[in-house]
């Protein structure tokens, strides 16, 4: 998580690619979206993108972690490939689920929040005021609506 040339980040990646022209989906993609409520360190943030990548099996991959605050909260996205450098196709069968496995072991490993989806978040926080100072609106605003079309039945909207 250093500033970084695009350029030279995108020139590590094509001996890979060149190496392997018949894989159609050649890039990994992931978010990492600690809780607000985990305040992490760039450090912390670096040490759970590597081991993450470690585990998923993209840790000799050439990878690029961007930390954005995008929506509510500073997050992570990690682009590497699944090509290896002598343009072998990288085993990637059951990489969401091995994801999430991952992601379970890493906020208990390192003592965070769970992270939960936004239905499942929505069921937890229920119907409340939306207060525009917490800053989150649209997320407070996204709760309430499904809330509401989860539990209420209504001839029209």
């Amino acid at each position: 998580m250093r500033s970084l040339d695009i350029d030279a980040c995108m020139e590590s990646f094509m001996p890979y690619l060149e190496a392997n022209r018949r894989t159609t989906n050649t890039v990994f993609h992931v978010s990492l979206d600690p809780s607000p409520e985990d305040k992490l360190t760039d450090e912390q943030l670096r040490k759970i993108a590597c081991e993450y990548m470690e585990r998923m099996g993209y840790g000799k991959q050439p990878y690029i972690v961007f930390k954005h605050k995008d929506i509510s909260r500073e997050h992570l996205h990690i682009v590497s490939l699944r090509v290896d450098e002598q343009g072998r196709k990288l085993p990637h069968d059951f990489e969401a689920r091995r994801s999430m496995e991952i992601l379970r072991d890493l906020e208990r490993k390192y003592g965070l929040h769970p992270s939960v989806k936004g239905e499942e978040q929505a069921d937890k926080v229920g119907l409340h005021r939306v207060n525009y100072r917490e800053g989150n609106v649209k997320q407070q605003i996204s709760s309430v609506v499904r809330s509401c079309l989860r539990n209420y039945k209504c001839s029209s909207y």
